[in-house]
């Protein structure tokens, strides 16, 4: 009863989800491979920058606004670790969230007063801008030459400094695993009023549901979950630069939701899995990787048009209800026997 119950509190595909990230943490201490353990990393930040896009399209807003949110949350981690040697483990990740958060609410309320096609070109807008801002601003962000030499992040004070691929593929998990919890929180504290402003906002809103404040909300969580995919990203990288968050970079992380599903949480991970793997597979197939991977996404939306999840969701159901029948039919078969 109390596992039920737990299951309808929280939901099983957030229950799948988390457990999926906390056992994502054991992965560094198993794996040795450079290259696996590079792919993975990469898997832990778009995972963060997919999961962004889907708090927003819970509310029926596609967001393209990700990398100056992860430019944000980068830059200001690598401004305090380099220029006031802060390398402080809590310290950076409360900021690399905190100030994307903060400046969501003022940029909230006027973004967030577009609909439709309106919004999608407002925040690929800022996108576009934020890598301007950080060439022309170089007093703060190194401007063309970015921050790099970064310090090692640090636990405890300098007990423990993320150095190694296998620990910063570690400290990417644990961002992952936190972006998770918040999206569950989120978006099931909040499931009701996000439902309802997806299905009809104007109904919504006319029954009395304060549907601003909500998109607030949600826009202000998304802005801080991409600002801990920054981070991530520059500690992988060792280096904050404008070209790692290019607006063109915004249309991956909606693909990674897109493709996955929205109809639930597993969905942005697992389009961030398979797509993640098909970038890097393909890469070593020279000009035609683009192609390729091009490929890999137009037969995803037109063969699983509800996601990956979706599909799953489907075939799952498809095989629950052949069971059921073929269990009826058995019995039905027993009772005529009996008779």
């Amino acid at each position: 009863m109390q596992k039920n119950n737990l299951v309808n509190r929280i939901g099983s595909s957030e229950l799948i989800a988390l457990a999926a990230m906390l056992l994502a943490l054991v992965l560094p201490a198993i794996t040795t491979d450079a290259a696996a353990v590079s792919v993975l990393t990469q898997f832990m930040i778009a995972t963060m920058g997919a999961l962004s896009v889907y708090i927003m399209l819970r509310m029926d807003l596609m967001f393209f606004a990700v990398p100056a949110f992860m430019a944000i949350g980068g830059y200001s981690a690598a401004i305090l670790s380099a220029h006031h040697d802060i390398t402080d483990l809590f310290i950076l990740t409360v900021t690399a969230f905190g100030l994307p958060f903060l400046l969501a609410i003022p940029l909230g309320l006027l973004v967030l007063r577009m609909k439709g096609v309106y919004f999608v070109l407002v925040t690929f807008v800022l996108a576009e801008i934020m890598p301007l801002v950080l060439f022309e601003t170089p007093e703060l962000t190194g401007g063309s030459n970015g921050i790099s030499g970064l310090p090692a992040v640090t636990i405890f004070g300098d007990y423990y400094a993320i150095e190694s691929n296998n620990s910063v593929l570690m400290f990417a998990s644990g961002l992952a695993l936190l972006a998770v919890a918040l999206t569950v929180i989120l978006t099931r504290y909040f499931k009701p009023q996000f439902d309802s402003i997806c299905e009809d906002e104007m109904l919504a809103q006319s029954v009395g549901l304060a549907v601003a404040r909500y998109k607030i909300i949600g826009f202000c969580f998304a802005a801080g979950i991409a600002g801990l995919a920054g981070f991530a990203l520059v500690e992988m990288l060792m280096t904050a630069h404008p070209t790692s968050f290019s607006a063109m970079s915004s249309v991956n992380y909606v693909a990674y939701a897109i493709v996955g599903g929205q109809s639930a949480i597993l969905g942005p991970l697992l389009g961030a899995g398979v797509l993640v793997w098909a970038a890097n597979l393909f890469s070593l197939q020279g000009e035609i990787s683009q192609g390729l991977f091009g490929v890999v996404l137009i037969l995803a939306v037109v063969f699983a048009k509800g996601g990956l999840i979706g599909l799953i969701q489907q075939h799952g159901v498809r095989l629950l209800a052949g069971k059921r029948r073929g269990k009826a039919q058995a019995k039905g078969q027993n009772e005529k026997e009996y008779a």
